[in-house]
């Protein structure tokens, strides 16, 4: 009788142990099968990031904060560039009023004004800027002149309205 007892419990481990490397072994194939997923998801990702790191790069030529001979033109005249820059485009919204931008050379439509919605700072000399009344749009590229740390002359150059389509 004791050695059938003893059987019975070898056998008995035997499928448990059997059991538990089974399930052992699926989890760690599981476990493989996530980890090279993820790998290949991070590559991915690296991916694009580099492509949109380069498209930052790109879309930043255009922009007076990484135009370095812009900086150092306001520089030379002693004016405060962090502060100047949203001094230039505070006081272009501020021409916003209820009646429409009189940089806007276009009308608006009925019971509406046509308002400057963005602004980007070129360089130390431009500036270009896109409108709408809500149903009309278009862009201006204004050329601007820092008289002093608290003025600042516009004049547009060129202005455009899309047409409806």
């Amino acid at each position: 009788m004791k050695q059938r007892i003893f059987m019975y419990l070898f056998i008995f481990s035997l499928l448990l142990i059997l059991f538990q490397y089974v399930n052992a072994k699926h989890v760690f194939e599981d476990d493989i099968r996530t980890i090279e997923k993820s790998k290949a998801k991070v590559e991915t990702l690296t991916d694009s990031i580099a492509v949109l790191q380069d498209k930052v790069f790109e879309l930043s030529h255009f922009n007076i904060e990484n135009n370095e001979d812009a900086i150092t033109y306001f520089e030379n005249d002693n004016l405060d560039v962090d502060a100047l820059i949203p001094f230039i485009k505070d006081e272009i919204y501020s021409k916003n009023v209820k009646g429409g931008n009189p940089l806007i050379p276009y009308a608006a439509n009925e019971g509406r004004a046509m308002l400057i919605n963005s602004i980007k700072i070129l360089n130390h000399k431009w500036i270009i800027t896109d409108f709408s009344d809500g149903i009309f749009w278009g862009e201006l590229l204004i050329k601007y002149e820092v008289i002093n740390q608290n003025e600042v002359t516009f004049n547009v150059i060129d202005s455009l309205l899309y047409p409806l389509q």
